[in-house]
């Protein structure tokens, strides 16, 4: 598991970012599941106990990381490291070289750049600690936000898909894809 790789948990000015538990349950529904977060997330939990079965089928919280402030969750991050693409003889260069990253943020909390700094100590600890040499984001084009903050992060756009997406309610849109080099991190 990525989060044994780490310590724990990992402090910055404001928040505490920790890997998510069973209790963390109930405060990551509550924030999912609000339409306005829900808009732009994979799925929209219609029940607490679907959610909860919906995790445990996915593995989903084993690359769920909590944000808190004041001991309080407001979101959550999203870490997902895996084996780079490579040819059979370099394959072992490549294992856990890369990984995804994606966050959720609480209406409530939004606007006071906690996305951003929870994030910049997530590529830290991607970048350093974990030792992945690339990262990516993705996202609904439409979702100015979360595009905001990968701009923020470093990361550049490296495809902007048309009609690529089919949203629940948009129908289909237009997808983008971020990344982030180890090597332009370090600059």
């Amino acid at each position: 598991m990525t989060f044994e790789r780490t310590s724990w948990p990992r402090h910055t000015r404001r928040l505490t970012i920790r890997p998510a538990t069973g209790a963390d349950l109930p405060a990551v529904y509550a924030v999912r599941s609000l339409p306005e977060v829900a808009e732009w997330m994979p799925s929209h939990p219609r029940s607490y106990e679907d959610f909860v079965l919906r995790q445990g089928e996915s593995h989903a919280m084993e690359r769920c990381l909590v944000m808190q402030v004041d001991g309080e969750v407001v979101g959550d991050l999203y870490l997902h490291v895996e084996d780079a693409w490579a040819q059979a003889e370099v394959s072992e260069q490549g294992a856990a070289a890369q990984a995804e990253i994606g966050w959720c943020l609480s209406p409530d909390h939004q606007g006071h750049g906690y996305v951003t700094e929870a994030m910049t100590e997530l590529v830290r600890l991607c970048f350093e600690d974990l030792g992945v040499r690339r990262l990516t984001a993705n996202a609904f084009a439409d979702n100015a936000a979360s595009r905001r903050v990968m701009e923020r992060l470093g990361m550049v756009c490296e495809a902007h898909n048309r009609a690529d997406s089919l949203h629940r309610e948009h129908g289909w849109i237009d997808g983008v894809t971020y990344a982030l080099l180890r090597e332009d991190w370090e600059k």
